[in-house]
């Protein structure tokens, strides 16, 4: 499936709790799309790229950080 700029218009994305107000370290992900976690940086977020992981990947990327 080919994700397009409409899908990814529809996601909600979420601010990383580490993410703080002075601009630093400022990355956003979102749920809603089937098998893929789109990531984007939230200080050019509707002019920046967006990486697409696959779910496993995204989650054994996030279990690495917390162990």
């Amino acid at each position: 499936m080919a994700i397009t700029a409409d899908d990814l218009g529809a996601v909600v994305w979420r601010k990383s709790s580490y993410s703080n107000g002075s601009g630093g370290e400022c990355v956003e992900a979102a749920d809603g799309l089937s098998g893929v976690i789109p990531v984007r940086d939230s200080k050019v977020s509707d002019a920046g790229p967006v990486l697409l992981f696959r779910a496993p990947a995204w989650t054994a990327f996030l279990t690495s950080l917390k162990g």
